[in-house]
């Protein structure tokens, strides 16, 4: 059941917000009907159209057309009775957990409704879906499509019309390049026989190539293709290139990325510790793992072709049908694998074009937030899935702090939406924080903790969240000098990690990055990458003849607070007798 937090929406609606606003994939309010019957049949159907996607809560005794408090108008109707009516009016019995709630005076009912194990109706055989806030009819062929999935049927498993040998010599040794290119165990697939290489990637039903193997293996079927491609120089523009892939999976994917690839724009970036890192305008890996994404996970069922829209702002692919039964863009993080095509996404696996079950659109995320860019957006209806990502200049400045991070935090889509959210707001708690993690409250406190201690420490607990419940975060302050400008609300007079470098420039006449590795606990590159802020902001210059390592030395720059004491003190280490400043002390 995806985790909705009532008391949170609750409170958006004591904000002045409409209940209308607030309402989603899975959340609905209702209000008492004439008769406690009509009640409970809308609370059915709604609880119908929930069952038949990833689940959700119904909140009874809102009144949507309302605003703020006065849309709380509370419900009589009993926990017990509502609870057996919803198990009677649905085809098959639903059970759902009924809960009551006061709020400002006001009795709700929250019933939460989870994700089916089957496919749901009301007393009258009618299966309803949940199209974003609104509850549709479901087509028959949604219908039986969802009922598929949940049995576990696998379409890619089944027999094709097509044999073996209809494979050409030219796919299969395409296959064999792919296999020997790979880092692991998987190259000794190679050497086995044409029939056994098609068995060890499980692409054969009996004597014929099941429907994996036929589109890994086999050309789509004439003015049918599988996939599309258009690049254009603006969003709105007119495609300068276009191309059609009507062949097997394995040569196309192949292809397209060798398509992409030569049309992505790069930047260098140059680290700390003299490393450099290319930030592409839309990561390589995350434009493989959308694309992969689409051709494994669509519905073939369904007629069309996975589009590709290219252009220097915005790379988008779609695919036909939705998300899997149970997966929405509000839970696709964190809900366990789900694949809708299981043979073929088994056999895209070995080949390398996917990752494992549940990890490609972390991948999508964390390769973004890595290049300073901005979160996928993925949509999703019953006619196709859309993935979104948005290009032009990169964030340099959270893309240089997160390639200092230990590997550990680089790889964790948890650490990184935190970063990322922190940079944009000043402040973070469990509870605002769950629905970007697409966690629970109690999970996120978890994660905030956890990134609070274990090194680098780029947060830090700050005041009680507002009512005293729960613990608030911000950066902490060497992660808010590293980041710099790509803190929108930083104010850039002196920031806590500034005060504490001047205070020891004033004292000392000189500050190392060994010294601000003392100062605040942080490794070498974290330590730079603080000296690089301020001295990009003329706090800070470099004044020892040292070039490079811990031990180079800086003094006050031309924006340095109280500089002439400082000056005089830094000046007086020196053995040229220059002078930084002509002006006297105040």
């Amino acid at each position: 059941m995806v985790a909705v937090d009532v008391a949170r929406i609750l409170a958006e609606l004591d904000r002045g917000r409409t209940p209308a606003e607030l309402e989603s994939q899975t959340l609905e309010f209702k209000q008492d009907k004439r008769l406690p019957e009509e009640t409970e049949r809308d609370i059915a159907e709604a609880a119908v159209c929930f069952a038949n996607g990833a689940g959700g809560t119904i909140v009874l005794g809102v009144a949507d057309r309302r605003t703020g408090p006065e849309a709380l108008v509370g419900t009589g109707l009993a926990i017990d009775r509502l609870r057996q009516s919803v198990y009677a009016s649905t085809q098959p019995g639903l059970l759902v957990e009924v809960q009551e709630l006061v709020h400002r005076g006001v009795r709700l009912l929250v019933v939460r409704v989870p994700e089916g194990v089957d496919v749901y109706a009301d007393s009258k055989g009618r299966p309803y879906q949940r199209i974003g806030n609104q509850c549709q009819p479901m087509p028959v062929a949604e219908a039986t499509r969802l009922r598929e999935e949940r049995l576990g049927h696998d379409w890619s498993a089944e027999g094709s019309d097509r044999a073996p040998g209809d494979v050409s010599a030219a796919t299969l040794e395409a296959v064999r390049s792919v296999l020997s290119a790979l880092p692991d165990e998987r190259r000794r697939l190679v050497s086995l026989t044409d029939l056994d290489l098609l068995r060890a990637l499980d692409l054969l039903a009996g004597d014929r190539l099941n429907r994996a193997g036929a589109l890994l293996l086999l050309p789509a079927e004439a003015e049918r293709p599988r996939l599309v491609y258009q690049f254009r120089p603006t969003p709105g523009g007119e495609p300068t290139f276009s191309e059609r892939l009507e062949g097997p999976l394995v040569t196309s994917f192949a292809r397209v990325m060798e398509v992409v690839r030569t049309r992505l724009n790069s930047a260098p970036l140059n680290l700390p510790d003299g490393q450099q890192i290319q930030l592409q305008d839309f990561p390589e890996l995350a434009v493989r793992e959308a694309i992969a994404n689409g051709l494994v996970h669509r519905d073939y069922r369904l007629p069309g072709a996975v589009a590709i829209e290219h252009s220097p702002a915005v790379f988008a692919v779609t695919s036909p049908g939705p998300l899997v039964s149970g997966v929405t863009p509000e839970n696709i993080l964190t809900h366990p694998p789900k694949p809708r095509n299981r043979t073929l996404a088994n056999a895209a696996r070995k080949l390398g074009f996917a990752e494992e079950f549940g990890r490609g659109i972390d991948r999508i995320y964390i390769s973004l937030i890595r290049a300073g860019r901005g979160l996928p957006v993925i949509e999703s209806d019953p006619g196709q899935v859309a993935v979104r990502m948005v290009g032009g200049a990169p964030n340099v400045h959270i893309a240089r702090y997160v390639a200092s991070l230990p590997s550990v935090e680089r790889d964790d889509t948890d650490a990184l939406l935190v970063l990322y959210r922190l940079c944009s707001t000043r402040v973070v708690t469990p509870l605002t924080v769950a629905p970007l993690l697409q966690r629970s409250e109690a999970e996120a406190a978890t994660i905030l903790g956890r990134l609070a201690v274990d090194p680098p420490a780029m947060i830090e607990r700050t005041r009680p969240a507002r009512g005293g419940a729960g613990r608030a975060y911000k950066l902490s302050g060497p992660a808010l000098a590293a980041l710099g400008p790509a803190v929108a609300y930083q104010v850039r007079s002196i920031s806590d990690t500034d005060r504490k470098v001047v205070a020891h420039v004033v004292e000392y006449g000189k500050i190392t990055n060994r010294t601000i590795q003392n100062l605040f606990d942080v490794t070498v590159h974290p330590a730079n990458a603080i000296i690089d802020d301020l001295v990009r902001r003329e706090i800070l210059v470099k004044t020892s003849a040292q070039q490079r390592g811990p031990g180079v030395e800086y003094g006050p720059g031309p924006k340095f607070p109280h500089r002439s004491r400082a000056a005089r003190k830094s000046e007086a280490s020196r053995t040229d007798g220059a002078t930084l400043w002509d002006e006297p002390e105040r």
